[in-house]
């Protein structure tokens, strides 16, 4: 698995500067630059639109700052700026200037950042952000590695993800956080839980309840339940081929 780490880097690296920039504030943003860097940002037609993004060249060939684009309304998607990740040339960048919502555009940069690994190559590199100095980097840590979980397993062919290796998942969440792990199987499933028994019982990959248990006895109690059919071969004669390829993403309920 990746590991988010070394793609949301500590407060105190240095990299180069990203600033997110407005139509609305891309007048008085402009102004502040040099004239050569003006005229290179309307050489390339940048005007502060969402979704876009220019580099500027600094005197050496490389990159003196970045400008993106970013959009001003209310219900802007803070995640969209996470898509530079992919877009910026590699290497570290370290976001500059008001930054809405940091901790969501840290999460989404590290969201970006995620491809499945576990067959292959790395998909192509991606660029490193510096973690902005006023948010936790270990709370936007914890939920990409958990995301990035959920879909390591999520991707995993079914070949490869059936109950006793979502079983081994589930332990090895557990451990390190000293949670109780009970797992139900056999002739108690099929008494107490029969429905779970019955979509299972025709697999040799017996089917099983899986529970785990954590935080302070006296809590307020919060149950989370996910669907984690493994594979479900019971659409064969009446899904096309496309809906079947997207199956193994049943237990996606059970990752999360």
């Amino acid at each position: 698995m990746i590991d988010p780490a070394g793609i949301l880097l500590a407060s105190t690296s240095s990299g180069t500067a990203l600033r997110l920039v407005t139509v609305p504030g891309w007048g008085a943003a402009r102004a502040k630059l040099s004239p050569t860097a003006r005229a290179w940002v309307d050489a390339h037609g940048f005007a502060g639109e969402a979704g876009r993004h220019v580099a500027i060249p600094d005197s050496k060939g490389g990159i003196s700052q970045v400008l993106a684009g970013s959009s001003d309304a209310g219900d802007a998607d803070p995640f969209a700026v996470g898509r530079l990740c992919r877009a910026l040339p590699e290497g570290t960048y370290c976001l500059e200037g008001e930054v809405r919502e940091p901790e969501l555009v840290a999460l989404g940069w590290c969201l970006e950042a995620y491809g499945f690994q576990a067959y292959g190559k790395p998909s192509g590199s991606v660029a490193k952000l510096v973690c902005p100095r006023t948010i936790g980097r270990e709370r936007v840590l914890a939920a990409a590695a958990a995301t990035y979980l959920a879909r390591d397993l999520i991707n995993t062919p079914a070949s490869d993800m059936g109950p006793d290796e979502l079983e081994a998942a589930a332990r090895a969440v557990a451990l390190p956080f000293k949670a109780k792990v009970a797992v139900t199987g056999g002739q108690t499933l099929e008494k107490n839980f029969p429905m779970i028994h019955a979509v299972g019982r025709a697999s040799p990959r017996a089917p099983r309840l899986i529970d785990f248990r954590w935080g302070r006895p006296r809590a307020p109690k919060v149950t989370l339940v996910g669907k984690g059919v493994s594979f479900d071969t019971g659409g064969h004669d009446i899904k096309p081929a496309s809906g079947m390829l997207l199956k193994k993403k049943d237990m996606g309920g059970a990752a999360n």
